[in-house]
């Protein structure tokens, strides 16, 4: 029963790390994409935007709107995850 539970408490943990990535990723994009509409660095904005966990390894593009890729922590040691993106634009009349 302990190691079941240890196994559901990990993924559950991992789970919460995927979605605040997710959740950390898009804010970035739309920070990068309000600084890019008022003529500033999208990649600097959003790079500030992410939480230092997250900062290194992220791609930032500005090509056409802002993406941001980052990496999804593991919880355990040697666990490789995918990255997570997040994209964000926009419009003239300043919606996303």
């Amino acid at each position: 029963m302990l190691p079941a539970l240890a196994v559901c408490l990990v993924l559950a943990g991992q789970t919460v790390a995927v979605g605040w990535a997710l959740w950390s990723a898009g804010n970035a994009a739309r920070a990068g994409a309000r600084a890019e509409k008022v003529g500033s660095s999208a990649e600097l904005a959003a790079r500030r935007a992410l939480p230092g966990a997250l900062r290194e390894g992220a791609v930032i593009r500005s090509d056409d709107g802002v993406r941001v890729r980052v990496r999804v922590p593991a919880l355990l040691p040697g666990l490789a995850l995918p990255s997570v993106t997040a994209a964000s634009t926009l419009d003239d009349d300043g919606g996303t």
